[in-house]
């Protein structure tokens, strides 16, 4: 009995897939919490759109920046201690938010928040206001965008050290659902918190969550080939790639003699760049979502608050089904004999006809707030389908010592789209208001909504077709 129990496989690798779903919930809900609070925001320190619209743009650019520097910093540092780094980083930076309104009131010369609102719209102080609350705010973004580009880098360089190719798109599936679901806990909480304790009081709360997980990651994540929790059987099940294909069992022997990797060589690859613009054109369209759903409910329908929180929390609550159902979909081709590239890739395009639906929104949302909400909530599931497997198609052709810097390269592209989407948008529907712009039927602020909402729908589409023109088969790279 004892030597059949010696060989039944330990499935330790769910473990650390659920310790990577927790942080990316938590990754999430620290992004959320300010669109969510947009609205109260905006009337107590006199923001326009575009204010608004700079300081997510200025996140973008600096979590973009940062994320070409966190893959190198983690390959280098390790898993382990670059994952902890990381969101020690971006819960310190959620927590000091909660500081912008204090920080404001001093330089004013204003007592409370009371006082912030009751200025004049219009008048110089209330253009101070808004002028070094934007500051203050975009600081702690910054710090958080620091930190949070450590996250995915991370994680998809631990799925590789756990999981066969293979299963690796499920595996980051399923914590990549956690984005969702932090998606889906931020309306039902947030507003509830703002309205009890004060806008501060969330800030506060999803930060010190952070640190709670970062003891539980250094307690239970080890490297496979060093955890007395995975036994042979597992290690062989994590290794099978390897162990079965003569070429890249070479280059895993291989890595731990080859010097470190310079960024610049890597983008010598057309794998690279066929990574680079899957997430350029693709990655801001998710946060344009996550950033301006809130503003849109208030611009389109006059909602606002705990108002929004049913409505955006039935939003997530369908991309979490893509998150897990799109990380599995490849498997069904690969099943039949493709190699995984060629099966991702037809998975991927199937997926990116879905967002087409996101052209419908504006023009049915005059029937109800629920059809926007299903279509993009479609449109959502689609992306964290596609997202899934760009990261897996990295990871499928480049070996793991680099996987991280890949990883950061990529979230790099993404991050510059979303500043590109989130100050144009800003701008845009600043002047659409003002101007009364008219596109398509529609005036003002759901003009300029439309217009993006078109970029949104047939941005996957385009985001296929370049990286099937740059990598039209799969090649593994073996000479790093």
């Amino acid at each position: 009995m004892k030597a059949v129990a010696s060989t039944k496989m330990t499935n330790y690798r769910w473990t650390i897939v659920a310790l990577l779903f927790f942080a990316t919930t938590i990754n999430y809900l620290d992004r959320q919490v300010l669109s969510l609070l947009q609205p109260m925001l905006e009337k107590e320190f006199h923001w326009t759109d575009s204010d608004y619209g700079t300081i997510t743009a200025v996140f973008s650019l600096c979590y973009a920046v940062s994320m070409l520097f966190a893959g190198k910093f983690i390959d280098r540092l390790g898993t382990k201690s670059g994952y902890a780094w990381a969101i020690t980083i971006w819960s310190f930076g959620a927590i000091i938010h909660a500081f912008s309104g204090v920080v404001t009131e001093g330089f004013v010369g204003l007592e409370n928040a009371e006082a912030l609102r009751k200025v004049a719209q219009g008048s110089q102080l209330a253009a101070s206001i808004s002028m070094i609350s934007v500051a203050s705010f975009t600081i702690a973004r910054c710090v958080l965008a620091i930190g949070e580009a450590g996250n995915f880098p991370a994680a998809i360089k631990t799925t590789a050290e756990y999981f066969p190719k293979k299963d690796r798109a499920f595996a980051t599936g399923i914590f990549n659902s956690g984005a969702n679901v932090g998606a889906i806990l931020a309306p039902l909480s947030v507003p509830i918190m703002a309205e009890l304790w004060g806008w501060e009081s969330a800030f506060i709360v999803v930060g010190v969550i952070g640190f709670i997980w970062l003891a539980f990651w250094l307690k239970y994540y080890h490297e496979p080939k060093n955890n007395p929790k995975v036994n042979q059987a597992e290690k062989e099940y994590i290794l099978q790639d390897t162990i079965n294909d003569k070429e890249l069992l070479n280059q895993t022997l291989n890595e731990t003699s080859t010097a470190s990797i310079s960024i610049g060589k890597l983008f010598k690859y057309r794998q690279t760049w066929s990574f680079i613009l899957g997430k350029f054109l693709t990655d801001g369209v998710w946060w344009f979502f996550l950033f301006w759903t809130p503003a849109y409910m208030k611009a389109q329908y006059n909602m606002q608050g705990s108002e929004i929180a049913l409505p955006i929390a039935v939003l997530y609550s369908i991309t979490v089904v893509g998150s897990i159902l799109g990380g599995k979909f490849p498997t069904y081709f690969i099943n039949k004999g493709m190699d995984p590239y060629a099966g991702r890739m037809k998975a991927m395009f199937i997926i990116a006809l879905f967002p087409l639906l996101v052209l419908l929104a504006q023009p049915l949302g005059h029937y109800s707030y629920w059809f926007p909400i299903l279509l993009i909530g479609i449109g959502g599931a689609a992306h964290q389908a596609w997202s899934a497997n760009i990261f897996s198609t990295s990871s499928d052709m480049f070996p793991k010592k680099t996987l991280a810097t890949i990883t950061g390269i990529g979230g790099m592209a993404g991050g510059l789209s979303s500043f590109l989407i989130n100050k144009t948008s800003g701008l845009l529907f600043t002047f659409a208001d003002k101007t009364h712009l008219t596109f398509l039927g529609f005036e003002g602020k759901p003009a300029g909504y439309f217009i993006i909402f078109i970029f949104c729908s047939i941005a996957y589409i385009l985001g296929w077709m370049c990286m099937k023109t740059l990598v039209p088969k799969y090649k593994l790279i073996t000479d790093l």
